[in-house]
């Protein structure tokens, strides 16, 4: 008989339909309002709605929000920062995706 190790995972499911307000998103990061509404600025997270009060985000953007917020602490970045991080984070992604379909990674 293997020795087999069990590992846990918890997670949370976020339907598509859900939407966060800047309030109940910045509850769900654990990190403050100020702090995501820069993130907005950079054009890290894309709200709908016009104004700071109005804002809607999809369910979607609740686990960047969360990378945002972690690499933010971690590094501590600034919003612009951020960005970048994310914006290379998502390059890797992609390109990862791309070589996977090609059959090149396993």
């Amino acid at each position: 008989m293997t020795n087999m190790n069990a590992v846990t995972v918890c997670g949370i499911v976020v339907e598509e339909e859900i939407q966060f307000s800047l309030v109940e998103l910045s509850r769900a990061c654990g990190t403050d309002v100020a702090q995501l509404t820069l993130l907005v600025e950079e054009g890290v997270l894309t709200p709908s709605g016009d104004y700071p009060q109005e804002w809607l985000f999809a369910g979607a953007t609740l686990k960047r929000a969360r990378s945002a917020a972690r690499v933010t602490r971690g590094l501590e970045l600034s919003a612009a920062g951020t960005a970048l991080v994310l914006d290379l984070l998502d390059e890797i992604d992609a390109l990862r995706t791309k070589l996977h379909r090609m059959g090149a990674c396993s």
